[in-house]
């Protein structure tokens, strides 16, 4: 049945309120109108901002349960990382998704592409600078992409009377990636991200549940990954076990945003110069050179910075970090993350220029932030002079003054693990910068 289009843009532009009439049946579309449904589904997540959809069924007898069973392994192996516990607890919602909706038939899932470039894995980073992903460079999407869950949400019940909805954004225990390569979104790549074969990954996923009974979409059943292994063989902390098996407790995003103690010190230095999250295994990727980024305001680089000075972010208090990075996605990490992490990538990139910030992160009052920082420091004593005798002696007068069990093991360890750096060797003679 051919729809009135007039009467599909009155839906897209009304105001969406919620419909008070009393509930009815759970919906289903009649034969005849699928055609048209589809049409206006396709032209509402469109006209709201959506790059993509597709249509997924809650019923279990439709549901491969070999992905949950999976997933359970992967917990019990202990490869959840930071969030082990929360993912543990939240296990059962995951099994049966429809606990978020009783009654719900009907999945909804949608693609965001976000901003894609400029740097590239292999591109240095400015000196001083921190990597962010890509993800996160402008506004919390949560914020952005709930609103038009919403609104799709109060589109759906206006097109379908008598249906309910409930739309979120990596807000609940829901299986997302599982459920959008069902409505067919893409397949799992050897990274374990959902690759769409004409937009490549950089996209974030939404779901809309509803109790409406909705023609579903076809799932991607080729691996399009074929024998190529970039992804597996970029990562520089080997957290891949084997292709599509990822162990969170040595991802770089795990461990610059999840992780609330100090980083394994045998993965510090792999962590480079990232800040907060990775792109690597994305960067990597060959379908990523079609990924289509966007132009959404929301998702460009705050005042056209796509990284973080490092410096700057050590001088932050409490209040002023909120006040600086508040409606991004970096206050995920919360301060003591987000200043652990900027001291590791200062201490895998020396900078002279941000030494004072460096050495005055030994007199924080986060534990966490004064360990990491003391772990630069101690790796700068393998940078030139005069930096790596600057770097031994606050070391060293720190020492004196800690009282923290755990900061003192790091000032030791930065203090002698390095004893054997000479200020005579060929390194250390050469003239370097002035420290500040």
């Amino acid at each position: 049945m051919r729809r009135d289009n007039s009467v599909f843009l009155a839906c897209v532009h009304t105001i969406f309120a919620r419909t008070s009439s009393p509930p009815m049946a759970p919906t289903s579309i009649p034969p005849d109108d699928v055609p048209g449904f589809l049409r206006d589904l396709a032209a509402a997540t469109a006209a709201i901002g959506f790059s993509r959809h597709g249509v997924a069924s809650l019923d279990p007898d439709r549901r491969d349960p070999r992905p949950h069973e999976r997933f359970r392994q992967w917990l019990a192996e202990g490869r959840a990382g930071p969030m082990a516990d929360w993912l543990s607890r939240h296990e059962p919602f995951r099994r049966d998704p429809r606990v978020h909706l009783p009654g719900a038939r009907s999945v909804i899932m949608l693609a965001t592409d976000h901003a894609s470039g400029p740097f590239q894995a292999d591109e240095p980073c400015p000196p001083g600078r921190g990597r962010v992903a890509r993800y996160a460079w402008g506004d919390d999407y949560h914020d952005l992409l709930r609103e038009r869950v919403n609104r799709l949400g109060s589109w759906l019940e206006t097109r379908l009377p008598g249906c309910s909805s409930r739309g979120f954004c990596d807000s609940v225990p829901f299986p997302e990636r599982e459920y959008a390569w069902l409505a067919g979104l893409g397949w799992f790549g050897k990274n374990t991200m959902l690759i769409d074969p004409e937009a490549g990954s950089y996209f974030l996923l939404t779901v809309l549940l509803t109790d409406a009974l909705l023609p579903t979409s076809e799932p991607v059943l080729v691996d399009h990954c074929g024998s190529c292994t970039a992804c597996l063989d970029a990562c520089p902390t080997q957290a891949f076990i084997e292709p599509r098996l990822l162990d969170a407790t040595r991802c770089i995003s795990s461990l610059t945003i999840e992780q609330k103690g100090p980083v394994d010190p045998g993965l510090r230095a792999a962590i480079g110069d990232r800040a907060f999250g990775c792109d690597i295994c994305q960067e990597v990727c060959p379908w990523n050179r079609r990924a289509p980024g966007s132009t959404e305001p929301g998702f460009q680089p705050r005042a056209g910075e796509a990284t973080l000075p490092l410096a700057d972010v050590l001088n932050l208090g409490e209040e002023e970090l909120r006040a600086r990075f508040r409606g991004t996605p970096l206050l995920r990490a919360k301060r003591s993350g987000l200043l652990r992490s900027a001291a590791i990538v200062l201490g895998n990139h020396p900078d002279p220029a941000s030494s004072g910030s460096l050495i005055a992160a030994l007199d924080d009052p986060d534990a966490g932030i004064r360990s990491a920082a003391a772990w630069a420091l101690g790796e700068w004593r393998r940078a030139p002079e005069p930096l790596a005798s600057r770097a031994l002696t606050v070391l060293v007068a720190r020492l004196d003054l800690e009282t923290d069990a755990a900061v003192r093991e790091e000032l030791a360890a930065a203090i002698y693990s390095h004893s054997a750096v000479s200020s005579t060797s060929a390194e250390a003679s050469r003239p370097g910068p002035s420290v500040r």
